[in-house]
């Protein structure tokens, strides 16, 4: 085999980075490969916002983008919750309680959000969530702890969320590069969200977060 064609063939199966700091080998693919796409119309999109606020006044869908916005001292989505404000897309209908689903969407978080979960999985044995990515000065953590990514203020960036609920295990790809594993918190009654959720502590006054091309897959 000549040296060109070799080369041409390592570009065109996939591109490898090495993370020396996290230890690992990282590679630049498809996550949705594998996945069947299920497709969704607009009554899979639940708005969760402060009960009593207009819909309108915390969340538009213009061209295709989704805007969903919250303030620190907004109510929460419910009179009778004492959670902290939101305003999130809940995927309505997908349930799910075993085998491998997949989030996917492009998110979009201004300069300024801080303290603001941007997507989740609802749902668990142990607690109420499998998982919570948050916004934090730009970069995106597990909860408030582990580090997942970072840069990701004013651009959009593809987010891929993949739960083996049977194996225990969630994913977290951005961009097409895997950033986060995690064991779960065991099964559920599970559905995933995307938007602005205030965290307890730590919070710019005003947050907000905007996503596109929202899909979700089953393996």
């Amino acid at each position: 085999m000549s040296s060109s064609k070799g080369n041409a063939i390592f570009l065109v199966v996939f591109i490898c980075l090495y993370i020396s700091n996290n230890l690992y080998l990282v590679c630049s693919v498809d996550p949705t490969t594998g996945f069947t796409n299920i497709p969704l119309t607009e009554a899979n999109f639940e708005i969760q916002r402060p009960y009593d606020v207009p819909l309108e006044e915390r969340y538009s869908y213009e061209n295709g983008t989704r805007r969903l916005w919250v303030y620190a001292d907004d109510k929460p989505h419910d009179p009778n919750s004492h959670t902290q404000p939101r305003t999130e897309v809940r995927i309505q209908g997908l349930d799910y309680s075993s085998g491998v689903w997949q989030f996917e969407g492009y998110g979009f978080v201004p300069n300024g959000t801080s303290g603001a979960t941007i997507v989740q999985i609802h749902g668990a044995s142990h607690g109420a969530t499998t998982i919570i990515l948050r916004i934090y000065d730009g970069d995106m953590r597990y909860y408030s702890s582990e580090l997942v990514d970072t840069g990701l203020y004013d651009r959009w960036f593809r987010v891929n969320l993949i739960h083996d609920v049977d194996g225990g295990k969630v994913r977290v790809f951005i961009d097409g590069v895997q950033k986060f594993e995690t064991h779960d918190q065991g099964p559920g009654d599970l559905y995933f969200k995307c938007g602005v959720y205030a965290a307890p502590r730590n919070i710019s006054y005003y947050m907000e977060s905007r996503w596109r091309d929202i899909k979700i897959y089953k393996k």
